[in-house]
C-alpha cells in the first residue's frame, strides 16, 4: 500500500504541542493565502487526540472505536431505508428542528412561472432545469443519467469554452471567474422553460460497451457515454465550447465537511507529489460568493464551492433561475443574447424581499442543507467487511478516500463542532485520467481532474434511490466499474482491483456498501 510520510511538527512553540501532518512543506503548494500548518482551534492536549485518532488504520480484526458513527455525534441512528439521507443531525436542538423542517419544506418547494398569484412561488426560470430542489436530489440523494426512458431532470450539461485573451486568462487566475461561458447558451444547458419560451435545447447520450476482462478472467463491460444536443433553439453552440456532464450528489453530511479544518485537508495536498506515490491532490481555491475572499474550494464535482450557501446559491441560480442575496440576477442563466428570456417578467416582490428567493428562503434551504444526517454504517464488525476495508488501505484507495477527520473546535454551529467523522475523501482535485475527463477547466481544476467524492453512504445508493449510478456522469452501473474507471491517479488502485480474485473483489465491495 502507498502510505504517506508523516513528521511530528511544534502545534505551539510556546506549548511545544505536537500535531500530525504529512511531509508536505505546505509553503510550496502554491496557495495564493496564508495558512496555518496547524489547526488554530485546538490546545495541545486536543491537538495530540486528534492525531491519535485520526492515524491511519493499522489493525483489521475488529472495527475502530466510533467508526459506525460516520458522521460522529450527527450520525442518524435511523432505519436504513428509502428515507435514510432525509433525516435531521440528532444533536440540532428541538428550535432547530423546526428550522430544518422550514427548509425542508422551502427544498420541496415546486417553483412557479411569474407572474403568479402564489407571489412567493414565482419567479422559476424563465430557462431552467428544474422545479425544485428536491427534482434533482431525489430523497436527498444521488441523481442519475435518463435512463429506459426517464427525464433527465437530475442531470444536466455544464458549458464552458477556454479563455481565448489575456484578460480572460488573468481573471481565472485572479480566481475572479471559474471559466467562460457559452456566449448564447451560458453555463449550462437548460432543457427546460416556462409557457410561451423555447428551451435551450436537450442532451443526447449515446453509450460505447468496452469490454474489459480482469486478472482472473472475468469479463466486465464498461459503457463509454458521448454528448451531443439535439434542438438548440437559439442557434449554435460556441465551437469551442465544452460540455460536462453532472449528475446531482448526496446532500448529506455537507456542513461536516464545512467544518473540516482547511488545514486538515490542505495537510493531505501534494499537487508536485514530492512523496513520490503518484497522488498529488491539489487544493481547489475559489471564492466565497458573499464575501469574495479566497477560500479552499469543497463542494461540487470540482471543488468550486467553498461553502455549502456557496453551492445552494449557485444551484437556485443556474438549476431553476431564481435570484438570492447572494446571485441577484433574476433570469438566471439567460444570456444578453438570449433576448426573449431576458424580456419576461421576474419574481421579485418589493413587499417580500428584494431577490426572488430572499434572505430567509436561502438561509433556511442553507440550514436545511447543512444539518441531514450522515446514516450509521452497518456490519462494521463483518468479517468480509474489515478484510475489504484491509484491502481499500492496501491497495491505495485510502490514499484519496481518506477515511477520517475532526471538525473544528469553533466550528459555526455546535452540532458539527469536534466530531469525529469518516467521509472518505480529502476533498482535493486529482487527474482520473483521459477516459474521465471532460475537457473543461473549472477554476484551477483542469479537464481531467476532480474533487475526491465522499463515500458514506454510497452503500445506501439502492436503498434510497433504486438502481445506482455511479461518477459525475452516473456511467458507472455498479462499484465495481467505478472502480475499473478510474485512471490517471487512481490506475495504480484500479489495477490493484482488477487483480485480486473474485473472493477479494467481493470483500472490497462489500466494505463499500457497509459504508
Amino acid at each position: 500500500m502507498s502510505m504517506r510520510r508523516f513528521l511530528i511538527v511544534p502545534l505551539s512553540a510556546a506549548a511545544g504541542a505536537l500535531f500530525l501532518l504529512p511531509a508536505l512543506g505546505l509553503g510550496g503548494s502554491g496557495l495564493p493565502f496564508a495558512v496555518s500548518q496547524h489547526r488554530q482551534d485546538l490546545d495541545a492536549r486536543d491537538a495530540a487526540r486528534v492525531a491519535d485518532v485520526t492515524r491511519p488504520a493499522s489493525g483489521f480484526l475488529r472495527a475502530e472505536a466510533f467508526e459506525a458513527m460516520s458522521g460522529g455525534a450527527a450520525t442518524s441512528l435511523a432505519r436504513a431505508d428509502a428515507d435514510a439521507f432525509s433525516h435531521f443531525s440528532p444533536n440540532i436542538s428541538f428550535a432547530e428542528q423546526e428550522r430544518f423542517k422550514l427548509g425542508n419544506a422551502l427544498f420541496s418547494k415546486l417553483w412557479v412561472a411569474a407572474p403568479s398569484s402564489t407571489q412567493a412561488s414565482d419567479g422559476l426560470g424563465p430557462l431552467y432545469n428544474a422545479r425544485a430542489c428536491l427534482s434533482c436530489h431525489v430523497r436527498d440523494g444521488r441523481g442519475h443519467p435518463p435512463e429506459g426512458g426517464t427525464d433527465r431532470t437530475s442531470m444536466f450539461l455544464r458549458l464552458a469554452r477556454p479563455a481565448r485573451t489575456a484578460e480572460e486568462e488573468a481573471r481565472i487566475a485572479r480566481h475572479e471567474i471559474l471559466n467562460l461561458p457559452d456566449p448564447t447558451y451560458g453555463e449550462q444547458l437548460q432543457d427546460l422553460a416556462v409557457p410561451g419560451l423555447a428551451a435551450e435545447g436537450e442532451m443526447e447520450i449515446v453509450y460505447d460497451e468496452v469490454p474489459v476482462t480482469l486478472a482472473d478472467g472475468t469479463a466486465v463491460s464498461l459503457r463509454r457515454p458521448h454528448y451531443t444536443v439535439s434542438g438548440l433553439a437559439y442557434g449554435p453552440l460556441d465551437p469551442a465550447t465544452t460540455l460536462s456532464p453532472r449528475i446531482a450528489p448526496p446532500m448529506i453530511g455537507m456542513g461536516l465537511i464545512e467544518a473540516i479544518p482547511a488545514e486538515d485537508i490542505l495537510a493531505h495536498a501534494d499537487p508536485e507529489d514530492r512523496d513520490g506515490d503518484g497522488i498529488s491532490g491539489k487544493a481547489a481555491i475559489t471564492r466565497d460568493h458573499r464575501t469574495g475572499a479566497l477560500a479552499l474550494g469543497r463542494f461540487g464535482w470540482k471543488a468550486q464551492n467553498a461553502s455549502v450557501r456557496d453551492q445552494s446559491a449557485a444551484a437556485f441560480a443556474g438549476d431553476m433561475g431564481l435570484s438570492t442575496p447572494d446571485r441577484p440576477d433574476a433570469h438566471g442563466d439567460c444570456t444578453m443574447l438570449e433576448s426573449a428570456c431576458r424580456a419576461l417578467p421576474t419574481g421579485e416582490q418589493a413587499r417580500l424581499g428584494a431577490t426572488e428567493a430572499p434572505d430567509p428562503v436561502l438561509d433556511l434551504v442553507t440550514f436545511y442543507s447543512k444539518n441531514l444526517a450522515v446514516p450509521m454504517r452497518r456490519n462494521v464488525d463483518q468479517p468480509d467487511v474489515l478484510a475489504g476495508k484491509q484491502l481499500f488501505y492496501r491497495i491505495g484507495c485510502a490514499s484519496c478516500h481518506v477515511p477520517k477527520f475532526v471538525t473544528r473546535r469553533d466550528a459555526d454551529h455546535p452540532a458539527q463542532s469536534f466530531q469525529l467523522i469518516w467521509p472518505y475523501s480529502d476533498f482535493l482535485l486529482h487527474d482520473m485520467g483521459e477516459d474521465l475527463a471532460d475537457g473543461q477547466p473549472v477554476g484551477v481544476a483542469s479537464g481531467r481532474e476532480w474533487r475526491t467524492p465522499p463515500l458514506w453512504g454510497i452503500g445506501l445508493t439502492g436503498t434510497v434511490n433504486g438502481p445506482g449510478f455511479f461518477l459525475h456522469d452516473g456511467r458507472a452501473r455498479t462499484l465495481a466499474e467505478a472502480i475499473l474507471w478510474h485512471g490517471g491517479e487512481g490506475t495504480s488502485a484500479r489495477n490493484a482491483f482488477a487483480a485480486l480474485t473474485r473472493q477479494d473483489r467481493d470483500r472490497l465491495i462489500a466494505f463499500l456498501e457497509s459504508l
